[in-house]
């Protein structure tokens, strides 16, 4: 009887199905290490962009012409090799991809620590290490976040602002008057406060997010600390001193609109 029952389930392995490997890089960032490098390598990224963007609308104090023109440069890239703006929007995807990640990172580390402590901290927490800064790292990035949303829809995408898709013509070029687009927006004492908020907030996020990109790496050490808050400081006090002359400027009335 044994016999035949056997016979029935076919022959035995010992072997069993294994699951499938996903790709390494998606196995690195199933972990906290792997989020940690995200957001390190993406905050990186995004900070050159918001220095570079910085020192690039300082030409606004050189004339409507030379910012005008530093603009039109933007959107022609390696023409004729691609089209106008194709590569502009090119690095605004990737921009708007590394905040992405950036962002699910962040949330992603909020969930898995919340997960590892269930239970809150039932005595008042030591902030002597967890400064001001890394308290505030959520609700500064939530605000810094709606602000970048405000600006695209404000100068370039032209949504809340009438002066975005304006153009005229020097000489035999058609350039988009940024300039004036940009004073326009400043005119507006409500636009000019929140943006100067907003980058004193970003300068904020900037300073834990340099200060911690040298940790997530594994690049910390105590006796190099002096340093990476050097850094840190130097560094978001010149992208939020630079941001802030725009509007401050505008209201002061020493950038005006042009005249072409």
């Amino acid at each position: 009887m044994a016999q035949v029952i056997a016979s029935r389930r076919g022959p035995v392995t010992g072997t069993a199905k294994a699951k499938p490997r996903r790709p390494f890089l998606l196995d690195l960032y199933s972990t906290a290490v792997g989020k940690k490098y995200v957001m390190a390598i993406t905050g990186i990224a995004m900070m050159g962009f918001v220095l570079f963007h910085m020192i690039g609308n300082l030409k606004m104090f050189l004339g409507a012409s030379d910012l005008n023109h530093y603009a039109h440069f933007l959107e022609k890239l390696l023409y004729p090799l691609a089209p106008e703006k194709t590569v502009l929007w090119i690095l605004r995807a990737g921009l708007i991809g590394m905040l992405i990640l950036h962002l699910h990172a962040a949330y992603s580390l909020t969930v898995m620590n919340r997960t590892a402590r269930p239970v809150k901290y039932q005595s008042a927490r030591d902030y002597q290490i967890a400064n001001f800064a890394s308290r505030t790292m959520r609700w500064s990035g939530v605000i810094v976040l709606a602000f970048i949303v405000w600006h695209l829809l404000d100068l370039t995408f032209g949504v809340v602002n009438s002066q975005t898709n304006a153009f005229y013509m020097e000489g035999d070029e058609r350039l988009k008057d940024v300039y004036n687009a940009v004073i326009y927006s400043f005119e507006r004492p409500v636009v000019a406060v929140f943006y100067i908020v907003a980058n004193v907030l970003l300068g904020i996020h900037l300073f834990h997010g340099a200060w911690s990109i040298f940790q997530s790496l594994g690049w910390n050490n105590p006796r190099f600390n002096k340093w990476r808050n050097a850094f840190a400081t130097g560094f978001a006090a010149i992208v939020v001193i630079g941001n802030v002359t725009f509007p401050v400027a505008v209201m002061a009335g020493i950038l005006e609109k042009a005249t072409y």
